[in-house]
């Protein structure tokens, strides 16, 4: 039988009060009365303390603090599962409100990524310049043939639009899961997803460039791209999120970092879907079409500029039901 010194008890007690404070609040206000932050620290601190009373459990001395705690456990259990139901409404009033908070508040992780695919894309656009041929095995034939032809390689797309649209969603929402999961490999995979679709975005560049297709190129891109490049760069802040959590877990334990990091992860990657619906749908119907280049270049700076709006318009700091 384990018996527990005075001192882990002491050192374990703020968090208990600190959970049953938050636990006060609830039962007081229904959650309106804490924040998004403080209902996350609520379910970090559920976890940690259900680990204290596995710990009291084993040393037969404790069972009143045991019990105690069990008491404030259970509380805590009811409310934070009680309150987890979704509901279109809820969802559509964190994308409005609730998604450009947690997006703002991992914007270091989305400089970093954008700073990695932008680097991609330099170095790509250096070597091609330097020597045309570093761009072949990037781009493969299939492309560089239809640069030399004058030809967009993409203008099969119209003739298929629907089935299109649904391989094309399918590819982006692979690429932009691969940049988030990529975090389990404490972000490696996902700094090469993001350094090689920066690559292939500086060679294809050039290459279009130098064949003299830079407009046919950027009038494609310019539509969903405005969606689908800021898309990839922050499903790879979500990875980094993990990835960061997995290797430097500070002051939490190394399974409650990660779990605190896939968290805020999952949530910043989820405002990714939607975008990427949106990115394939213009993607297969609107960009290859033959639209005026003026008009495509418009509605590529419209939605890039809604996005921009949407992400960092003020937003009342009262949390949102």
């Amino acid at each position: 039988m384990a018996v527990l010194s005075n001192l882990w008890i002491q050192k374990r007690t703020p968090y208990w009060d600190r959970l049953s404070a938050l636990v006060a609040t609830a039962d007081q206000s229904r959650l309106r009365g804490l924040s998004r932050s403080e209902l996350r620290e609520m379910a970090l601190l559920y976890r940690q303390v259900a680990s204290d009373l596995s710990t009291l459990r084993q040393d037969r001395t404790s069972a009143v603090l045991a019990g105690r705690v069990n008491h404030l456990l259970a509380r805590a259990h009811h409310i934070i599962y009680s309150s987890r139901k979704s509901s279109w409404r809820g969802f559509f009033l964190f994308l409005r409100d609730g998604y450009p908070l947690v997006f703002r508040k991992q914007i270091v992780y989305v400089f970093a990524s954008l700073v990695l695919m932008l680097g991609g894309a330099l170095v790509a656009t250096a070597f091609t310049i330097a020597n045309p041929r570093f761009a072949a095995p990037i781009l493969g034939p299939g492309i560089l043939n239809s640069i030399r032809q004058h030809r967009m390689w993409t203008d099969s797309v119209v003739s298929i639009a629907p089935q299109a649209t649904s391989q094309i969603m399918t590819n982006n929402l692979s690429v932009s899961f691969a940049a988030f999961a990529g975090g389990l490999t404490f972000g490696a995979f996902s700094v090469y997803i993001l350094f090689f679709n920066g690559l292939m975005l500086g060679a294809v560049a050039v290459a279009c460039q130098q064949g003299g297709m830079s407009i046919p190129l950027w009038s494609f891109v310019a539509p969903h791209g405005s969606l689908e490049l800021p898309a990839i760069v922050i499903a790879g802040a979500a990875g980094f999120r993990l990835g960061q959590g997995m290797l430097f877990p500070g002051m939490y334990r190394w399974k409650d970092s990660v779990a605190k990091a896939g968290a805020e992860a999952v949530q910043l990657v989820s405002g990714v879907i939607p975008m990427l619906i949106v990115a394939g749908c213009l993607e297969g119907f609107f960009s290859p079409s033959a639209a005026p280049v003026a008009l495509k270049f418009i509605v590529g700076g419209t939605l890039f500029t809604l996005l921009l709006v949407w992400l960092f318009r003020p937003i009342p700091a009262a949390p949102i039901e």
